[in-house]
């Protein structure tokens, strides 16, 4: 479903990601992970067409995302986004929030996107909060928001941009439990996330990045029991003793 094929970008002399290739199959989860600044996020967003890249190219079913004629939004409508701040707006209410989208991008209409948004906040255990507005909820229900309001459009894939890292440890189970549940109904998900936990029960594969490259591209349990490189042997040796 996503193929990234040899993408590197950089800002000015500094260069971000370097010959990343990698693919994620329908269904699949594959978790990208790496110490701080290897460029986990900015290669997720290349994928979406949130961030631009200068070599390489992305295709999304067959859609290259970089190409000059791509439909952005229509992109993205397909792929659902979580991002580590939530980003809900602030001014809408909980049910507003999941259905401005469905209204506006979808064309549903105000019944249908009401039902709609109801049945995934059900779906992620906020049904009673819709009226409620952002700052009325924590950290956990508000990211939980946020998933549900990336599935409303029907995504054929979800993006998570390292959707724990902002909250506070008791919060993070619940966020882990909604994606879970997606990974178990074979939605098919690429996560940048430091939660190893979740990394070994939950992905297909582990993505391994370091200053910007890929350094290891390998099944769940193999990175976890083996890691191929010295680099994935110290990173899993401070983050699993953490």
């Amino acid at each position: 479903m996503i193929e990234i094929e040899s993408v590197s970008k950089w800002y000015e002399s500094f260069r971000v990601l370097s010959d990343c290739t990698t693919a994620v199959g329908r269904g699949e989860v594959v978790v990208v992970c790496g110490p701080s600044g290897s460029g986990k996020s900015t290669l997720i967003k290349c994928v979406n067409g949130l961030e631009p890249y200068q070599e390489g190219r992305i295709l999304v079913e067959g859609v290259e995302v970089g190409a000059k004629g791509t439909n952005l939004p229509e992109l993205r409508a397909g792929i659902g986004m979580v991002f580590q701040h939530f980003e809900l707006y602030p001014h809408l209410s909980v049910l507003e929030n999941i259905t401005l989208a469905q209204r506006q991008v979808l064309k549903r209409s105000k019944a249908e996107a009401d039902e709609r948004g109801r049945a995934l906040l059900a779906r992620v255990g906020l049904a009673e909060k819709e009226r409620q507005m952002p700052a009325d909820l924590s950290g956990g229900q508000q990211q939980r928001v946020a998933i549900a309001r990336a599935l409303a459009l029907d995504p054929k894939a979800m993006l998570f941009d390292e959707p724990t890292s902002a909250l506070d440890p008791e919060m993070i189970h619940e966020v882990l439990a909604v994606m879970s549940e997606l990974a178990a109904e074979g939605m098919t998900m690429m996560v940048v996330t430091h939660e190893m936990g979740f990394a070994r029960r939950v992905a297909n594969r582990v993505v391994f990045m370091d200053e910007g490259r890929i350094v290891e591209d390998v099944e769940t349990e193999a990175f976890f029991t083996a890691p191929e490189s010295e680099r994935g042997r110290d990173f899993l040796s401070k983050i699993l003793n953490h």
